[in-house]
């Protein structure tokens, strides 16, 4: 048994567990869970699962369930443990707590009160589907799950519409078809995308196409599981003047003629000077 496995420190662990497999879990992680004073789990019978298949014995240790309903009582619990020397190991359902899950306030509230800190990380949804969706790697953004709204959809996806890098979303299988949709209408049709379901999981499966390809293919048969989707980055060679000039009047909305022509023209890798006489051809209008 390591000096790891006999005794932690006192803080709090945020252990990253598996996505699918069981057997993606770390050596760390495997050594926090059986040596931390306390353990907390968004779901505390999938860690039970996950310590049994690992032969992990709970034995005494307290296991709570902390999640975004479990309120202030269960982080207050916590956050005295490891200020009276305690270790204490939390853990999300499956993959790094904080990405797309729960644990950010009691973070915080650790950090806060000047109390320890420490990541043992390991699988990730988002990190998992980067690799093998052959879409670009070197800047990606991940928004998480968009609003259920069509609108407020929408909305979003037109914010994310000129971000020069890889876009990442997590996506129910209900409302997939429909989300991509509306990522075909504001993003463009023939943006390529990847959805990759039930990530090292038995099913697991990696779709591509383009956005209006990838759509279609789930109205006809439809994903199940656990859905991460991705878009390639916008195409900034071939921007269209009805574009621009969305994207300008937006801007003029809240900057000046000057730095709004700024703003875009570094958005869509664009001469500052082409940019800036529209700017001030539609601020007259």
């Amino acid at each position: 048994m390591n000096a790891e496995t006999a005794k932690l420190a006192a803080g709090l662990y945020l252990v990253a567990v598996p996505i699918g497999s069981a057997r993606d879990i770390t050596l760390r992680a495997l050594d926090i869970l059986a040596s931390a004073d306390m353990l907390a789990a968004e779901d505390t019978r999938s860690l039970r699962r996950l310590m049994d298949i690992h032969g992990i014995a709970l034995g005494d240790r307290p296991l709570l369930a902390y999640h975004d309903h479990s309120g202030q009582k269960i982080r207050a619990r916590l956050m005295e443990a490891v200020a009276a020397g305690k270790s204490v190991a939390y853990a999300s359902e499956a993959g790094t707590p904080l990405i797309a899950d729960p644990g950010y306030d009691l973070a915080r509230q650790m950090r806060d009160e000047g109390l320890e800190i420490t990541s043992a990380p390991g699988p990730s949804a988002v990190i998992t589907a980067l690799s093998i969706a052959g879409l670009p790697t070197d800047r990606f953004l991940f928004a998480g799950f968009l609003p259920s709204a069509a609108g407020a959809r929408k909305s979003a996806l037109m914010d994310l519409r000129d971000t020069r890098a890889t876009l990442v979303f997590y996506e129910s299988p209900n409302r997939i078809a429909t989300m991509l949709g509306d990522a075909a209408e504001v993003l463009g049709p023939e943006r390529q995308g990847a959805l990759c379901r039930e990530l090292t999981k038995r099913f697991e499966e990696v779709r591509r196409g383009t956005l209006s390809e990838l759509a279609a293919g789930c109205e006809t048969d439809p994903p199940r599981g656990e859905i991460v989707l991705l878009v390639d980055r916008g195409d900034s060679e071939n921007v269209s003047e009805s574009d621009l000039e969305t994207s300008l009047s937006a801007a003029l909305e809240r900057l000046s003629v000057r730095d709004a022509a700024d703003e875009v023209a570094a958005r869509f890798d664009l001469p500052r000077r082409k940019v800036y006489q529209m700017a001030l051809k539609l601020n007259k209008g």
